[in-house]
């Protein structure tokens, strides 16, 4: 399906010509038909003689109603220009073409109606010169095509729906892959089926059991139509109507949005960059219109065409997206791209002018994702990808994380001084704790430190190391006399007087446990490693089941080894302790 929307002065034939295009009345109001005048948004469609479908919305011309124009050409890729052969270029004209510039609308086909009551070809040569210098004027010459017709006669129809079907075949492809972002522009409810909201999916696709998010909880979709029919599912670009669970009308308002759940991230601050560099001073207050939502916002100047908004409101935002700023009172509207979704503070003097040197320097695509990625130096690939960045193929993925390219290299590089600083203010500790890395990296979370961990550091016992480092020299001469006498009596531990004696204090000891050259049993009991293996193969020569004093002859030690020694083995499976407090190996 494609989707196009009217644009004109009220009163020159832009629901007359839909009309004639769908055979479909496009005004939804009592008031409207009795006025003779579009209000809202109003919705028809037809298929073409090459079976396109296509789907129109229309659009008041009135200016008091151009924050429902905005709202109707909001998400739409291609504009109907209608001007009156009997009136031609208004100043409604100019708002309206002036928006649709604004927003980016590159594709449009200028219809100069009422082509039986005036000569259209002064206006048609006038409105296509007009457009040439606008983002329509994108095709041979610069020109918008253009089309005479008389909606009333019928003549110059056929013209026009040529022309469309040309126009539609140029339009991108529509991103079918991407996320969900519907703009509400209606929501009512339904006897017999609940609340249905419409708008114009611009990229992805809405079945029937999907969940959106709208705000801050989840809805699910029970129903979709398209063009007056049910469908198990639509795709872009497409108007639909959804049939919601669990919402009611008075829940929703146009200018909200369903959303794929975490695909976007809602700001209320942001950077952008206005089309073209303003020439006049910019409000200090303006509208923000996106899709269907109009929202208040600050404005204020960086340098050059760089501004921050801080809107009234948060929107779920992405970086490309495309905003139009309305000054309410002067009637200007601004057309700005959005930068960023998540910018720096701007604490410090100069802030503002070198955040916009920046902007202005940033590049499009991957090769700005990287720059970006580079200013965060680290960030959550799901935000990141909220924002609207593509990952960087140089950037580092760690976990949920990505990083700049070149920092893990960078902080690994830094590791090995933290460790040393850290071990000349604890020499009896091996390292400092991952947490104490990650602050001292200014990491944001500890699962980040081991990417950073390179030989001859090492992570143990969650601290980082330096693997062949050792203990201090006097406590390692102390260690290994008592290794010495473990050795010739692997359980014959060393009470409190003697490790005392050989200047082992709690501290020495903790130290040599983690450096791994003892094995801390129970407090005052340390052996060396390997002892369990020399234990089991004693056990083993003892029939089984054994008593506490049949372990301690076989291993030739006292009660107070024996009983926390037979203590770890049961906690670690290597015996049982029968119901009769007897024992057997496992």
């Amino acid at each position: 399906m494609d989707v196009i929307a009217t644009a004109g002065h009220v009163d020159h034939g832009k629901s007359t010509l839909v009309r004639a295009l769908t055979g479909m009345e496009p005004d939804r109001w009592e008031e409207e038909r009795r006025r003779g005048l579009t209000i809202d948004l109003g919705f028809a469609w037809t298929t073409l003689p090459s079976g396109r479908r296509l789907a129109v919305v229309d659009v008041p011309g009135h200016e008091r109603f151009v924050g429902n124009m905005l709202a109707g050409v909001g998400s739409v890729p291609a504009a109907l220009v209608v001007v009156a052969a009997d009136d031609g270029w208004s100043a409604q004209t100019a708002e309206h073409v002036a928006v649709l510039d604004a927003l980016g609308v590159r594709h449009a086909l200028l219809a100069v109606t009422k082509a039986d009551l005036a000569d259209p070809a002064p206006v048609l040569a006038d409105v296509r010169e007009r457009l040439a210098a606008t983002s329509m004027g994108n095709g041979p010459m610069g020109e918008v095509p253009g089309v005479a017709v008389s909606a009333a006669t019928g003549a110059g129809v056929p013209d026009v729906v040529a022309a469309l079907e040309a126009v539609l075949a140029g339009l991108p492809a529509p991103d079918r892959d991407a996320p969900v972002r519907l703009w509400i522009d209606r929501a009512f409810p339904v006897t017999g089926a609940g609340t249905v909201v419409t708008g114009t999916l611009a990229a992805g696709r809405v079945a029937a059991g999907d969940r959106l998010q709208l705000g801050d909880r989840e809805v699910g979709v029970r129903g979709v139509h398209s063009l007056g029919q049910p469908v198990e599912r639509a795709q872009a670009t497409a108007r639909v109507a959804l049939n919601l669970r669990g919402t009611s009308v008075e829940e929703l308002s146009r200018g909200d949005a369903l959303l794929t759940p975490g695909a976007f991230r809602s700001t209320a601050e942001l950077d952008v960059t206005l089309a073209r560099a303003p020439e006049d001073r910019l409000p200090a207050e303006v509208v923000v219109h996106v899709g269907s939502a109009a929202v208040g916002a600050r404005l204020r100047p960086l340098d050059g065409a760089a501004v921050r908004l801080r809107l009234a409101t948060p929107l779920p935002l992405r970086v490309g997206d495309r905003l139009l700023l309305r000054d309410p009172g002067a009637r200007r509207v601004l057309g700005a791209g959005v930068r960023d979704v998540d910018p720096p503070e701007l604490r410090r003097r100069g802030a503002a002018r070198r955040r916009a040197e920046e902007l202005a320097a940033r590049p499009a695509g991957t090769a700005g994702a990287a720059a970006e990625l580079a200013r965060r130096r680290f960030v959550r690939a799901a935000d990141f990808a909220a924002m609207g960045w593509p990952v960087p193929e140089e950037a580092t993925a760690v976990g949920p994380w990505l990083l700049a390219p070149g920092l893990v290299d960078e902080l690994a590089a830094a590791l090995p001084g933290i460790v040393a600083r850290y071990r000349q203010l604890r020499p009896l500790e091996a390292g400092p704790p991952v947490a104490v890395a990650r602050r001292a990296l200014e990491l944001p979370d500890d699962e980040l430190v081991p990417a950073v961990v390179r030989p001859p550091l090492a992570l143990r016992a969650g601290r980082v190391v330096v693997a062949a480092a050792g203990l201090p020299a006097e406590v390692q001469q102390a260690v290994d006399g008592i290794r010495a006498r473990l050795a010739a009596d692997p359980f014959a531990a060393p009470d409190a007087e003697e490790l005392r004696a050989a200047g082992l204090g709690p501290r020495e000891l903790a130290a040599a446990v983690r450096d791994g050259q003892l094995v801390k049993i129970a407090d005052g009991v340390h052996l060396a490693p390997g002892f369990e293996a020399q234990a089991r193969a004693r056990l083993a020569g003892v029939p089984a089941p054994f008593t506490l004093s049949q372990a301690r002859a076989a291993w030739g030690t006292s009660r107070r080894v024996a009983v926390p020694l037979m203590e770890w083995l049961d906690a670690r499976g290597v015996t049982e302790r029968l119901p009769d407090n007897t024992r057997r190996l496992r």
